[in-house]
C-alpha cells in the first residue's frame, strides 16, 4: 500500500507532481520520464473524454461524459431569470472496490 504524506493541511490533495515523485521513488523512472508518463496518462484520459468516450479504470471507477440540456435558471445576485446553455459535463462513479477501500480507511 502506498503511503502519501500530505504537505499542507489546507490543501490535502494528491498532485501530479506527487504522482510523478512516487513513480520516481517506487519504480525507478527518472524524474523527467515520471512527469512525462503522468502527463501522457492524463492527456489520454482528457482526449478520450473530449471525444465522447467513457474511461473505465478497473478497481477505481468510471469517467463518463453527459450532455446537460438547456434549462431556465436564475442569477442569484439579481434574481433575474437567465437561460443556462446546453453543455457537456464529466461525471465520475467510483467502483465498489474503491468505495470499500475508503470505508476500510475511515474505519481505522
Amino acid at each position: 500500500m502506498l503511503e502519501l504524506a500530505v504537505e499542507s493541511l489546507e490543501t490535502p490533495a494528491l498532485t501530479k507532481a506527487q504522482l510523478a515523485g512516487l513513480l520516481f521513488e517506487q519504480i525507478g523512472l527518472n524524474k523527467r520520464e515520471s512527469k512525462d508518463m503522468i502527463d501522457a496518462f492524463f492527456a489520454l484520459i482528457t482526449h478520450s473524454l473530449a471525444q465522447g468516450q467513457d474511461v473505465k479504470l478497473t478497481g477505481f471507477g468510471n469517467f463518463q461524459t453527459r450532455t446537460k440540456l438547456p434549462r431556465p435558471g436564475r442569477n442569484l445576485h439579481t434574481g433575474e431569470a437567465i437561460s443556462i446553455c446546453a453543455r457537456r459535463v464529466v461525471t465520475f462513479h467510483a467502483s465498489s472496490k474503491l468505495k470499500e477501500q475508503i470505508q476500510i480507511a475511515t474505519a481505522t
